[in-house]
């Protein structure tokens, strides 16, 4: 009988939380052969992550422990026994036999080194290249995962990408010592549907010749179908279902993975919100006419505009020409725009289009090179210190990174509690306490999350306080920017929801930017479409979707439609 390129026998994890023993993973068990790809899928929590982890022996002793009755590995006519590996073996086989993208590519690349140092490093340690050679693969993979200017992006530093950008850096260093077995995390959270397409199929030649395998972990359910021969589908660490991807997907046994598959948004109508948790998943009931979605936004230009972008400019410093003539990124190019009280704006387009710019350019977290941002009568690009300070609490942002906008070292209750506090909206802190209690179950957390640390939280659970921390402030503009990308399907539905439920209430204007045409379809009113750091188009979400005009704007919908 073959053996398997990974064998897992009742495979625990447990992790230690304010004194306590916190179980991630429960005696799961699985083969993985080569040529094969095994997709494990849950919700937030759910222990997808742990189990990637425990594999690639990346558990922390500090913060918990794995074990299993067995963990086999055989790579290249070799075995190993991953459970009693020495450190000194593991750092010969992660890297060479085991690569590993990880969900979260800033965390995962160190800030002080440039990109391609970090993937040519890679290659020069497990593969013995010289410095030339190194250099010379790094930037083929650089081309072979669809970056742009490679030459460029190789002298980059991690802070000076985009997070699409950065996810594909951590794809290249994952894949370039070609390892046997291919861990992916959540590998195409961060892309556009163009790249992500690229990226897919780049996993499927790499896994054609039949000598490799892939653990993939993705709460995108599409991508699930079109990557993965099996799923595991897990519940709070333990097994609900598992079977053929085509088997679980279209003919699920359980109530819990068919909640799952009704939680995605789709993309052939337009709702007023998404089933969660027991509710009916009907979606007819739900469904919004073309007609009441433009007398809604007619409604909505009845009011004076509460934000006027007009010609706005943000460039960026390159290298320096051979002349010594300064070059520029012009990541924000000439942008024009009105969002009224109470809209939803989308704004769609690949990733290094000027996105994430954009909406920090908007919020006056990077300086504009020209235009005005007119805020409520207020033109925030002449602003400064206190009157600046002042309109603060109604602009906020939840970041695409939910880990690198959380301090590490405040509980969740103090991140929540500070905005009050700095802003003086609470009268005490039991004031504070309450409102940040409050907001916690809001966006689906308990109040034992309350005291933990932002490493003791799972992805999902990260970007639900990022959320919650931007919206303690009652803010007026929201911008999201990919807020939502790395959450599972049903965290996903729960937190829209929220957002369009807070959005009603308060009367409060998003600026909700994502690459995902079904999220945006489901939270725009109107639709941008960025290129370039240029809007290519401009309408209603009706319009765009179902007759666009640009050429690109076709391209990104043909190409979404497909995933």
């Amino acid at each position: 009988m073959k053996e398997p390129l990974l064998r897992v026998e009742k495979l625990w994890v447990h992790y230690h939380s304010a004194g306590r023993r916190v179980v991630a993973v429960q005696e799961l068990s699985f083969a993985l052969d080569r040529g094969e790809s095994l997709a494990l899928v849950g919700e937030s929590g759910s222990g997808k992550s742990s189990i990637a982890l425990a594999v690639a022996g990346l558990i922390p002793p500090t913060q918990g422990e794995a074990g299993a009755e067995a963990l086999g590995f055989s790579p290249a006519g070799e075995r190993f026994d991953l459970l009693h590996l020495p450190a000194d073996k593991w750092q010969g086989i992660r890297g060479r036999h085991i690569g590993f993208i990880f969900q979260n590519p800033m965390s995962a690349l160190n800030p002080v080194w440039t990109c391609g140092e970090q993937v040519s490093e890679t290659m020069r340690r497990h593969l013995g290249l010289d410095r030339a050679a190194a250099r010379a693969r790094c930037l083929e993979w650089f081309e072979r995962v669809h970056l742009p200017e490679v030459e460029r992006i190789f002298r980059s530093y991690p802070h000076e990408l985009s997070g699409g950008q950065l996810q594909r850096v951590v794809i290249a260093m994952a894949m370039c010592c070609d390892p046997a077995l291919l861990i992916a995390d959540e590998p195409t959270t961060n892309l556009d549907s163009t790249t992500q397409h690229g990226i897919l199929d780049l996993l499927k030649e790499l896994l054609s010749d039949g000598r490799r395998a892939m653990l993939f972990i993705s709460h995108d359910l599409g991508l699930v179908a079109e990557m993965s021969q099996r799923v595991i589908v897990l519940q709070q660490g333990r097994e609900v279902e598992r079977g053929t991807t085509a088997q679980v997907l279209e003919s699920p046994s359980q109530p819990y993975t068919r909640r799952l598959l009704a939680s995605r948004p789709p993309r052939d109508r337009y709702l007023r919100r998404l089933p969660v948790d027991e509710e009916s998943p009907d979606l007819e009931t739900r469904t919004l006419s073309p007609q009441t979605l433009q007398r809604r936004i007619e409604n909505l230009q009845q009011q004076p505009p509460l934000l006027q972008v007009e010609n706005l400019q943000t460039w960026f410093p390159l290298r320096k020409g051979w002349w010594g003539k300064q070059q520029w990124l012009r990541a924000v190019d000439g942008v024009s725009f009105q969002l009224f009280p109470g809209e939803r704006l989308g704004v769609l387009g690949e990733s290094g289009s000027g996105k994430t710019t954009l909406g920090r350019t908007l919020l006056r977290l990077l300086p504009p090179r020209s235009g005005r941002v007119i805020f409520q009568g207020h033109d925030l690009t002449a602003l400064e210190g206190e009157p600046l300070r002042r309109l603060r609490p109604h602009l906020q942002v939840v970041f695409q990174n939910p880990y690198a906008a959380l301090n590490p070292r405040q509980t969740v209750g103090e991140s929540l509690m500070e905005p009050l506090k700095v802003h003086r909206l609470a009268q005490s802190a039991a004031e504070r306490g309450d409102r940040a209690l409050e907001m916690l179950c809001a966006v689906g957390l308990k109040e034992e999350h309350f005291h933990r640390l932002p490493r003791q939280l799972s992805g999902g659970q990260r970007q639900r306080v990022a959320i919650a921390r931007a919206l303690m402030t009652r803010p007026r503009l929201l911008v999201c920017d990919e807020c939502v990308s790395s959450l599972d399907v049903s965290v996903q539905a729960q937190v829209l929801n929220l957002l369009l439920d807070l959005q009603e209430r308060f009367g409060l204007a998003l600026l909700f930017i994502s690459h995902d045409l079904a999220v945006v379809r489901l939270m725009s009113d109107r639709v941008l479409v960025m290129q370039q750091g240029k809007i290519v188009e401009t309408g209603p979400v009706v319009q765009v979707f179902e007759n666009p005009r640009h050429p690109y704007t076709r391209r990104l919908l043909e190409v979404g439609m497909q995933s």
